[in-house]
């Protein structure tokens, strides 16, 4: 047991306070090696009823990336071919098959999600939207930086990725080490009072 531990303010400046949208890649490569211990990080986050439905792509070698291009929006080109890798986080619609392995203990799990195409939907954009972000924080962790994005043709990722169509498209987060040349100053954030209540 870890307990109530608090992390260092390094720690959290690395997570959150100087973490930034990346543009901008220095030249070096991102190990496969380093690529899982991501992953093996990511995995651990919380999910609905562990349904676990995020499926990653990583995108890095010259002949992927080509097949990836022509669905980005154009202003998503140039930092998505520079960055030394691109994860297209996906959804498995069909993750309840795998509901008796990760969540043993309720055996009809499966039944929750089979044959409910509104609930199959719901709860998988939701669950790999948050291992999406999991994904960045862990890399974040790990000394890498991220540049998570919308701006990109789904029907054509799909296609040219998923074309059995069991798999779906969430974003794309390109990931690296960042060049902050000519960063731009961080965007503003709303207020706690602004977006926050306490009932």
């Amino acid at each position: 047991m870890v307990g109530h531990k608090i992390l260092e303010d390094e720690a959290l400046d690395i997570l959150f306070r100087e973490a930034r949208t990346y543009r901008a890649w220095q030249k070096r490569d991102v190990t496969e090696v380093l690529i899982k211990a991501v992953y093996d990080l990511a995995k651990l986050g919380p999910t609905a009823a562990n349904c676990s439905p995020a499926r990653f792509v990583f995108i890095q070698s010259a002949e992927a990336k080509a097949r990836l291009q022509p669905h980005l929006d154009k202003g998503n080109v140039d930092k998505t071919m520079a960055a030394p890798l691109t994860a297209i986080i996906a959804y498995d619609t069909q993750f309840y098959e795998l509901m008796p392995e990760l969540y043993p203990q309720a055996p009809k799990a499966r039944d929750w999600y089979a044959g409910k195409p509104a609930t199959i939907e719901d709860t998988a954009f939701r669950s790999s939207s948050l291992q999406g972000a999991y994904l960045m924080l862990a890399a974040r962790a790990l000394g890498l930086d991220c540049g998570p994005m919308s701006g990109f043709n789904k029907e054509g990722i799909n296609k040219e990725f998923f074309a059995d169509g069991r798999y779906q498209v969430n974003f794309l987060c390109n990931i690296g080490y960042g060049d902050n040349t000519g960063m731009p100053v961080r965007g503003p954030r709303l207020s706690f009072d602004q977006a926050c209540q306490v009932l």
